[in-house]
Order: C-alpha cells, then structure tokens, then sequence
C-alpha cells in the first residue's frame, strides 16, 4: 500500500441527515438536493455513475448524464447497441450513483431498468444541438473503429446529407429509466461516522432506515 495514499483523508463537516426528518418520498428528497447541487453551481450535478452487468454477473461503470426523472425513475439516453444497452438487454437492473463533493453528499440508486417510449426519446433527440444529433447518428458506439479521421468523416457525410439541419434519431438510440427499488442517502460527516439513510419498498410504502456508516 501507498504510505502517500494511506495518509490521505478529509474529514467531513456536513449537516447531519436524520432518518426521522427526512421527506417520506426519496423522490423529493433527492429534488431537494439536486436543487441545492444545482443552486450550488457545481459543474455537471447530473452526473452518474451508471454501473451494469452482463447476464453472467460480469460487472462495469461509466458515467453518464441524467436527462430527466419522475416518480417512474431516472432517465438516461444511450446507444442500444452500445455495451451498456446490451449489458441492459441481457441483465435489465442497474444501480446509480450520484457523488456531489463539494457538499458531501451521495446518493444511490438501485432498481429494474426499462426503456422509455419512442416519443420521449424522439422528444429528446429533437431537443439536442445538431452536432450532438449528428455525434449519435454517427457514432456506432462501444465498436472497434479505425481511426478519428473515420468518424469524422461519418459525421461530416451525414451533415451533407441532412444539411436542412433536420437530423432524425436513429433506430439503435433513445433512453432507459432506471425504475428505483432502493435509494441510499450519504451525508459526510466528522470522524467517518456519516449519516447513511436507506429507502426501500415502492411509491406507495417506502421504508426508512438508518444504516451504520
């Protein structure tokens, strides 16, 4: 082990997160710090750390962005070919991670993974700038390719074609909602003994818990 390494360590000052006070709905809980993180000008505070597996259990993470959640749960856009999507095709659960350092907090999420309708993933699409549009229409994502120069040129083809700007979404892209089944709330605090508040159940009867930091 790293003597430099082992020496790290912050000690964290957060608010404290009590498990009697909490909202009843992990929903608006997670509105209420997703609200802070946004007022808090931190950069990308809809960053997640989306970790899947294959259907033998092989597991892997990548960040990605949160586009939009409800009640129903939180919503991704991806390549369905890309090794996530196939990964969600073969096992469709997937477990969130959000991590917002500056206020000492995290969050997780686990649950089943479903695909959202084509109208909220043609909603989207329509809504990204054109050079984003044309980066997903031409990317064949998570595949072996030759060089930058060939995806450029993929791209810079595909402008040619649509140089109306009108670029439509294509068949093999379009977004995922992870459907939570537990939320897991972290607030740092002093001497590593952090408040960790656990949701399970469903809409209509979350359990609330305190777990041991």
């Amino acid at each position: 082990m790293s003597a430099e390494l082992a020496r790290l360590r912050v000690d964290y000052a957060g608010q404290d997160l009590d498990e009697r006070t909490v909202h009843p709905d992990p929903f608006q809980q997670f509105r209420t710090w997703l609200d802070q993180a946004l007022a808090s000008n931190l950069k990308e505070p809809n960053a997640m750390a989306l970790a899947t597996a294959t259907r033998e259990g092989v597991p892997s993470c990548r960040m990605v962005l949160l586009k939009g959640f409800d009640p129903r749960g939180f919503v991704f856009f991806t390549n369905y070919s890309s090794s996530k999507g196939l990964e969600l095709e073969q096992n469709p659960r997937a477990a969130l991670t959000f991590y917002w350092a500056e206020l000492e907090r995290q969050v997780r999420v686990t649950g089943p993974v479903e695909r959202v309708s084509a109208r909220e993933s043609d909603d989207y699409f329509a809504v990204r700038p054109p050079l984003a549009r044309l980066g997903a229409a031409a990317s064949p994502q998570s595949q072996v390719i030759p060089g930058r120069a060939w995806l450029k040129q993929r791209v810079e083809s595909l402008q040619a074609l649509h140089s109306d700007g009108d670029i439509p979404r294509p068949d093999d892209w379009g977004g995922y909602r992870v459907c939570p089944a537990s939320f897991e709330f972290w607030q740092g605090r002093r001497n590593r003994l952090h408040d960790r508040i656990l949701y399970t159940g469903e809409a209509t009867a979350w359990s609330i818990v305190r777990l041991s930091p």
